[in-house]
């Protein structure tokens, strides 16, 4: 099962290292990994993407990372809601006449086309991994030379206001 775990963890020399360096002593294959500076200054966040046999390997992996020195916080966030995104850099290979048909193809995606040159032009897409899939499979035809891809970014959403149900009573009896 595809599970998003993040960690908040202390911006320091190595902690990427030994975090992935863990994950792979215990065998998961990191799909995706984005690390970012947090709003706090000396904190960033990390997103990975791994694939886990059963819900044991996951509590083990849990634990195992909230055991390191520069994690401050791990979250199993993949049954929450949240917001995730994902950035693509994709490069075409087209001439002049196919960019308005790219264009056409990468509007309906809210894409931009951010380079142009004599031979290609590159196409920045975000959103959803799904979104990111189909718009490459839509380019794929016209030659794709280069393909950038973040990974997967993602934390929970804000809590949301419980709708209260209000009843009206006449003050006139």
């Amino acid at each position: 099962m595809r599970r998003i775990i993040t960690a908040t963890v202390q911006n320091r020399s190595g902690v990427l290292n030994r975090i992935t360096g863990l994950l792979q002593r215990r065998q998961f294959n990191i799909e995706s990994i984005s690390v970012g500076r947090t709003e706090t200054e000396g904190i960033s966040k990390m997103t990975f993407v791994v694939e886990v046999e059963d819900h044991r390997k996951l509590e083990q992996l849990t634990k195992q990372l909230h055991k390191q020195v520069d994690v401050l916080k791990v979250s199993d966030i993949t049954d929450k809601a949240i917001v995730a995104r994902e950035l693509v850099l994709v490069k075409i290979g087209c001439n002049s006449q196919q960019r308005a048909e790219l264009n056409g193809i990468i509007e309906p995606f809210r894409a931009h086309i951010i380079d142009v040159s004599k031979d290609s032009i590159t196409v920045q897409a975000t959103g959803k991994s799904e979104k990111i899939e189909a718009i490459i499979e839509l380019l794929k035809p016209y030659g794709i030379k280069e393909i950038a891809r973040t990974g997967l970014t993602a934390f929970q959403r804000g809590q949301q206001p419980q709708v209260t149900e209000f009843h009206h009573y006449s003050l006139i009896q």
